[in-house]
This record gives structure tokens, C-alpha cells and sequence, in this order.
């Protein structure tokens, strides 16, 4: 009886959590967020589009601390030029737990588009992943994100206002522009719903194997290059997002999470 009794009370509770989605999520710094939103009593929805086994498996564990709690969705940001596919995806989302309180935009592409070389399909992937998808993605969710007074938290970069990455064009100009949605939809979207950012510096480093790692020697001078003198965590990145989850009187505002590193860097470097 007793447990039957518990069982009852933790679905009660569950029931009235709020809501995440975070796009880009399986692993990394979207996996950061994810954990420390569950941990705050969140029901989290995990997006992913390739890593749908590590998705999967961060969905059973934070399931297994609390049932019903975490539920993925898979889907190509590319849906957002599909109207029809869009609305699915729309409302898959809310149908999942029937609400949705906060949208965090983490999925992006890095990768360097050198001048001479840049095409238009590295042109429409990053501007895709970095601000196209944000925008049509928070166009669509805001009626729900509106219904709970909720919000939406952007990954940005510090490089996407006024010290870019060389040879990087093409990303710099889709997070710029991405910047400037934060402050663009703060002004349509209040008092209903705020949207601000964070920017991180380097907060986690690529992947060894692949197309946006870097080598040592960019690794060392990085490092050399940040005040405190090491890489940001994920979970630093988690917190800072959490935070302006709970800032109710913040909107269109850019947090730069970085290590100092912003006050010494020209621009021009990886």
C-alpha cells in the first residue's frame, strides 16, 4: 500500500514539472544541460539527429532516477524548411509531456569555411543549425512557451560580436546572426516570454575525430590564452543556462561564460 502510495505521490509531482527541450542534447554540452535541468526537477525532452544511441541511453538513466521523466525526440533541424514536417515535429514536442516551459537552442555546427573555399552548401548548413532553425523553431513553439510563461535560452558564441574566428566566415555570420535574434525576438516576444543567451568560450573542446577538432598546438594556445588558465566545463555552461531560466526580469541579455578570455582576445584566432 505504502508503495502504491509513493508511486501515486511521485507521478503527482512529475506531472506538474516544467518542461525542456534542448536541441542537440544526446551528449556534450546539451547532455550537461539536460542533467542539471533533471536534477532541478525538470521533465527533459532529449533532441538528437545522429546520436540517437547516446540519446537513448541518457533518457534510460535520468528515467531510472525518476520515472516519466525524460522522453527523445529525433528529428533533422533541416524539418524547419517543411512547413507540414514542422508542424509534426511541433507537436510531437508538446504532445509529449502536454506542455513546454523552456526551449534551449544548443545544436550547432563548427566547422572553418576559409575564403576561396566557402560553397553554398556549408552556407546553408551552418546558417541552418546556428539561426535559421532557432528562429523557425521559436516561431513555432511560442504559442506553448507563451501558455506557460516560459522561455528560451540560446547558445551563442563570443565570437559572434565584434571578434570573429579567422577563416570561420560563414559561422561567424550565422551566430552573429543568431545574437541578434536574442535581442529581436526579447522586444516581440515580452512580457509573455523571454529569450536570452549565453556565450561560451571554450567550454568543451571538439571531438578528437572530427571535422571541427583541433590540434595540439591550437589546444595549448588557447589554453595560454584564457585568464584561468583551463577550458570551461559543460556543467558551468548548465548552470549559467539554469540561471536564466530563473531570472524573471531578464530578457534579450548575453551572458559570456568564458574564463576571462574575451578580455584578451583580438579576434582572429581558433
Amino acid at each position: 500500500m505504502n508503495q502504491t502510495i509513493n508511486a501515486l505521490q511521485s507521478e503527482n509531482i512529475n506531472a506538474k514539472a516544467p518542461v525542456m527541450l534542448v536541441t542537440g542534447s544526446a551528449k556534450r554540452i546539451g547532455a550537461a544541460i539536460i542533467k542539471a535541468a533533471h536534477s532541478q526537477g525538470y521533465r527533459v525532452i532529449i533532441h538528437c539527429h545522429h546520436s540517437e544511441s547516446e540519446a537513448q541511453i541518457l533518457a534510460t538513466q535520468l528515467n531510472s532516477l525518476r520515472a516519466d521523466s525524460a522522453a527523445l525526440i529525433i528529428a533533422d533541424l533541416a524539418v524547419v524548411d517543411d512547413n507540414n514536417a514542422l508542424s509534426t515535429l511541433v507537436k510531437n514536442i508538446v504532445e509529449t509531456f502536454g506542455q513546454l516551459d523552456v526551449l534551449v537552442h544548443n545544436a550547432s555546427r563548427f566547422y572553418p569555411s576559409p575564403l576561396g573555399s566557402i560553397n553554398h552548401a556549408q552556407w546553408d548548413e551552418l546558417f541552418l543549425t546556428n539561426a535559421k532553425a532557432p528562429l523557425l523553431l521559436s516561431q513555432a513553439l511560442f504559442p506553448y512557451l507563451k501558455n506557460q510563461q516560459g522561455c528560451i535560452i540560446n547558445l551563442l558564441d563570443i565570437h559572434a560580436h565584434d571578434k570573429p574566428f579567422s577563416n570561420y566566415t560563414v559561422y561567424n555570420m550565422a551566430k552573429a546572426a543568431h545574437r541578434m535574434m536574442v535581442q529581436s525576438l526579447a522586444l516581440e516576444m515580452a512580457p509573455e516570454v523571454r529569450i536570452n543567451g549565453v556565450a561560451p568560450g571554450v567550454n568543451i573542446l571538439p571531438d578528437a575525430d572530427s571535422d571541427q577538432a583541433l590540434d595540439h598546438d591550437q589546444q595549448r594556445s588557447i589554453i595560454g590564452s584564457i585568464p584561468m588558465q583551463r577550458i570551461g566545463r559543460p556543467d558551468e555552461i548548465a548552470h549559467s543556462v539554469l540561471y536564466l531560466v530563473q531570472a524573471h526580469y531578464l530578457t534579450g541579455e548575453i551572458i559570456t561564460v568564458d574564463g576571462g578570455r574575451s578580455l584578451t582576445l583580438a579576434g582572429g584566432q581558433v
